[in-house]
């Protein structure tokens, strides 16, 4: 099995991704980075992802971007209900280069352990306004990764997959689903409760409105209950 970094959260995304990688034969090395968030929840998701789909390994990294500030997930910024925004306007969410951040140091983890693929769950159609996850930035950091590193200059070719980038919610759901993913366990707030997703964030909006459009019942601990707007075998 060839070996591949993963960068997992422990949320909707990058769970799929990692079921992907899994049934595409990689042996996944999973790099988990707490960068100063305001959802730590995400390290218990991400152990409990890591478990139920198997990694090779799972390394957790620690760096406090709270020091620069700049983004509503980590400095003294209020996170707001989901509103609908235009498609060239960046959301406060946005966390200043934080895929750059987190691809090198999963670049740095796979020219440790000899892979030549990274996995990661950018997705554009959720969120439009990251620069940092869209097609061209994928591309331009693939070609980085491949000037930049010992292994390319010794021959061997980096491939950056994105393989949700233009997949809806719903349809990333039901890929996950259709691989045997337990989204139940997993966890997209960007400012939860206590254990319990706010239900208000627009990753929590992404979240539902996925599990509605793919009429697959939402599971999700929700602040105010679960919701199920649309049980399975309705449509």
């Amino acid at each position: 099995m060839k070996p591949a970094v993963l960068l997992l959260s422990g949320g909707l995304d990058s769970t799929t991704t990692l079921a992907i990688a899994k049934e595409a034969g990689f042996s996944v090395f999973a790099l988990t980075v707490l960068y100063g968030q305001r959802n730590r929840i995400e390290l218990s998701a991400s152990k409990r992802v890591a478990s139920h789909l198997g990694v090779a390994a799972h390394k957790f990294i620690e760096l406090d971007l709270r020091l620069f500030g700049g983004s509503s997930l980590t400095d003294e910024i209020s996170v707001k209900a989901h509103i609908e925004q235009p498609i060239n306007e960046i959301p406060d969410t946005y966390v200043p280069a934080r895929n750059t951040i987190m691809l090198s140091l999963a670049l740095a983890y796979a020219e440790v352990v000899g892979a030549c693929d990274i996995f990661f769950g950018a997705n554009i159609h959720d969120y439009a306004g990251y620069p940092d996850c869209r097609p061209e930035y994928i591309r331009a950091f693939e070609v980085m990764a491949n000037l930049a590193t010992k292994s390319s200059v010794l021959g061997n070719h980096l491939t950056i997959h994105a393989p949700l980038v233009n997949l809806s919610k719903a349809d990333i759901i039901k890929r996950g689903l259709a691989l045997g993913v337990n989204y139940e366990i997993t966890h997209s707030c960007y400012d939860p409760i206590g254990d319990f997703a706010c239900g208000s964030c627009s990753s929590c909006f992404y979240r539902r409105k996925g599990f509605l459009d793919a009429c697959v019942e939402d599971q999700t601990r929700y602040a105010q209950g679960t919701i199920n707007d649309c049980q399975p075998g309705s449509l």
